[in-house]
């Protein structure tokens, strides 16, 4: 097995993952110190969007060849994931407790992603030449795979084990926040 096909299979099998995982223990710190009750809404919206923020590039890069466009695309979003992350932080550690568990996983929310974008960037050097050296011509549309990356199965699985770990939990504290705010938005802080 070439380097390349390796590096493809630690993002498919080990970063993808953990990034779920992460999330996964996220969601049960949440859960623990009744974010609903501290934090809400607010905080619950902004885990959502970060998960958005690196959920969108994820599929693009399982889905799209590497160009100049994609390339910016995940660069674009990995610094506006950043930004809400520190606002995140700075907006909950006064509402509610955040524990070591929680802090461990937010140090692999906010590094994870890091290391997949630059890992797409070594195993696509020759895109990042072209970026930095604005060589964009034919690399601004999105190029769908020939072949999908880790086999026909492995995005449907990924996505599956996804649901299960972040988008069902947070949907379902998106929905405990919104039950709290709503019964008690008349209410003083």
């Amino acid at each position: 097995m070439d380097t390349h096909t390796l590096l493809v299979h630690v993002l498919l099998y080990v970063f993808l993952p953990l990034w779920g995982i992460a999330g996964f223990v996220d969601w049960c710190c949440h859960r623990a110190t009744h974010i609903e009750e501290t934090s809400g809404l607010k905080e619950t919206l902004m885990h959502s969007a970060m998960g958005i923020q690196v959920g969108i590039p994820i599929l693009m890069c399982l889905l799209y060849r590497i160009n100049v466009l994609v390339l910016l695309l995940c660069l674009l979003a990995w610094v506006l994931h950043e930004v809400v992350a520190h606002w995140d932080v700075h907006y909950a550690a006064p509402r509610r407790h955040i524990s070591i568990w929680e802090m461990h996983a937010h140090s692999y929310l906010a590094s994870l992603p890091f290391y997949m974008l630059a890992m797409i960037m070594v195993i696509n050097w020759p895109v990042v030449v072209d970026l930095v050296t604005f060589n964009w011509t034919g690399q601004m549309r999105l190029v769908p795979v020939e072949v999908p990356h880790g086999g026909e199965r492995y995005l449907p699985y990924y996505l599956a084990f996804m649901a299960l770990l972040c988008v069902f939990p947070y949907l379902e504290e998106n929905l405990r926040c919104l039950r709290h705010y709503l019964k008690h938005r008349g209410e003083p802080a």
